[in-house]
């Protein structure tokens, strides 16, 4: 192992990358989403544009509560949701694996739209959605 190698380990990267003034900034409280703040504790209407795997599919139109809002490494924001009809919803809330699920901003709608979603019309066949 070279001296190179022994001066950059785990430890130290750790401490450049994990406890970085970049990775401490403030927490994100609210993102706006076609006009309207959505913060957590928000409802919103999950539209995954991917569908790529058997997830997106059935995720697609569902219900969600924001249960945190969260930035990447790659300055991204992402949304973490919980179905709102998901039985073990309070596992999700608790960040636990298999109830938490990441969308962009662009992927979810407001629930907050003139009372409902823009879209609760399409929901009897999805006419006139194109995600």
């Amino acid at each position: 192992m070279s001296d190179r190698n022994k001066e950059w380990n785990n430890d130290n990267w750790k401490k450049d990358v994990l406890q970085s003034p970049e990775r401490e900034a403030a927490p994100v409280e609210s993102v706006t989403i076609v006009g309207v703040a959505v913060r957590p504790g928000d409802r919103v209407r999950l539209w995954p544009r991917k569908n790529a795997d058997i997830m997106d599919m059935a995720l697609k139109s569902k219900v969600a509560i924001v249960e945190a809002i969260e930035r990447d490494f790659e300055d991204r924001l992402h949304l973490a949701v919980v179905l709102e009809d998901d039985p073990g919803r309070d596992l999700g809330m608790l960040r636990q694996p298999g109830h938490r699920f990441f969308f962009s901003p662009e992927e979810v709608e407001p629930m907050a739209l003139h009372g409902k979603a823009l879209n609760d019309e399409a929901l009897d066949g999805e006419a006139g959605h194109d995600r």
